[in-house]
């Protein structure tokens, strides 16, 4: 009996013990590996990076992306480069796209996307993205070096609403500059505070506006065939927009907000009838205005020859950083793929009015009905693929872009207060531009 107690005790034993053995390694021994992705969205946008992320960790058990806010997108590269000087870097930054020349220096720091999803034997093909976005972000070999995210390109938003009350056609939204003058006009006598307003003043009125024009933005492609490139944006028809906007600015009939995105709550607020900004912007948009919403393309001067070009992306892409575990640099790959899935990009596509980076994505839209049942959803789409891109719209890659940008819409502000004229404005944008264009080629490794 004593024998068989003891037998008995110690099967016990071992049945505890492998019950115990099955329970703990859920939480400790099998603990996903957490992966940090810093990133700049906020509000409505970053809720649904936030449901991404949750999407792709319930979808397996083996690897957890951790979402952190880290401000906009200075603020994220900005600390990104200070955490890597300190070994605390995460494994994924979303970076916008005019930093890709700063990010492409920085190769010591950075892990391309397609290297790790070959060291990674991770299903990947560049031929599945669409190349006017993934232009942006590869090398002259044609390599991926980041991962499209969220890209976006300028259209217009405006309030049917107030167009109704002003006796306009609420489905005929302004194709031309001209036309946008004459139906501010029209909005402003009907009791609108302002007639248009724009956010992001360079990417719109510069940057795109040229792509739009098919008008170079630089020598060198725009920058994409090397780092020599000059600016070139101070030519008359560029001169002749920024001048035009001074003078509406005088009478409110185009009513300058500041920069980035600061005229975004004028529209949502019902404060401006008529608002140009990205077309990711649509998400807060629908989530905030009390009010009927219609879109439109980027206006365009016809009286330019060739235009309307094709416009140009903005937004973001995610970049992988070196100095992590290998566990994580696997769970990155997954999630990448992960985030290629023609369901999940459509959904992000349809949620947010970022473009699908997909050729599935934007087909399984279609064949949604997403589209159709959604007028002027697939306009955004529509403008970058319209025609073949040219040397002048297929993107840009300028070092120090980021400090470019703040001197042209300084010197914009110049022109919008009546401080300079409009070529006096542009000719210093250019001029400043240059100079941090040649300190930025000095100074590259």
């Amino acid at each position: 009996m004593a024998i068989g107690s003891a037998k008995r005790r110690t099967a016990g034993w071992a049945l505890l013990l492998a019950a115990l053995l099955y329970v703990l390694p859920a939480g400790t021994a099998r603990a996903a590996t957490e992966i940090a992705w810093w990133h700049a969205m906020s509000g409505e946008l970053g809720r649904r990076l936030e449901q991404l992320a949750a999407d792709f960790n319930a979808s397996q058990n083996e690897f957890r992306v951790v979402p952190i806010y880290k401000g906009n997108y200075t603020e994220t590269v900005t600390a990104a480069i200070f955490a890597f000087r300190s070994s605390s870097q995460p494994a994924i930054v979303q970076v916008n796209e005019i930093a890709t020349a700063t990010m492409m220096a920085a190769k010591g720091a950075v892990y391309p996307v397609f290297e790790l999803m070959r060291d990674q034997k991770a299903p990947f093909s560049p031929s599945d993205y669409l190349p006017a976005i993934t232009g942006y972000y590869t090398d002259l070999d044609g390599n991926m070096l980041s991962f499209p995210f969220n890209a976006s390109t300028p259209i217009l938003y405006y309030n049917k609403t107030a167009f109704r009350a002003a006796g306009l056609d609420p489905e005929k939204p302004p194709r031309t500059w001209p036309e946008v003058g004459a139906v501010a006009k029209r909005l402003l006598d009907a009791g609108s505070r302002c007639g248009f307003t724009t956010s992001w003043p360079s990417w719109i009125n510069i940057e795109n506006f040229s792509a739009y024009h098919n008008l170079p933005l630089a020598t060198q492609s725009n920058g994409l065939g090397g780092l020599d490139a000059v600016l070139l944006f101070n030519n008359p028809t560029v001169v002749r927009h920024v001048a035009q906007l001074a003078e509406w600015q005088t009478t409110k009939l185009y009513d300058y907000s500041g920069r980035g995105t600061a005229a975004e709550p004028r529209f949502q607020d019902g404060e401006c009838g008529i608002f140009i900004g990205s077309s990711a912007t649509q998400a807060d948009i629908i989530a905030r205005s009390k009010f009927d919403v219609g879109y439109g393309r980027l206006p365009y001067w016809p009286d330019v020859a060739g235009a309307p070009q094709n416009t140009i992306i903005g937004g973001a892409t995610l970049w992988v950083l070196r100095g992590r575990p290998e566990a994580e640099y696997k769970g990155v790959a997954r999630f990448f793929t992960f985030l290629s899935q023609p369901k999940v990009q459509a959904a992000w596509h349809q949620q947010t009015g970022y473009l699908p980076i997909t050729k599935a994505a934007y087909e399984l839209t279609r064949a949604q009905g997403f589209y159709a049942s959604h007028p002027g959803t697939a306009i955004s789409i529509e403008q970058i693929t319209s025609k073949p891109p040219t040397e002048n719209s297929r993107g840009l890659r300028l070092g120090s872009f980021v400090l470019i940008r703040v001197a042209i819409d300084e010197e914009m502000e110049q022109a919008f207060t009546g401080k300079k004229s409009a070529q006096a404005a542009m000719d210093s944008a250019v001029e400043r531009g240059n100079k941090l264009l040649r300190q930025f080629e000095q100074t590259r490794p």
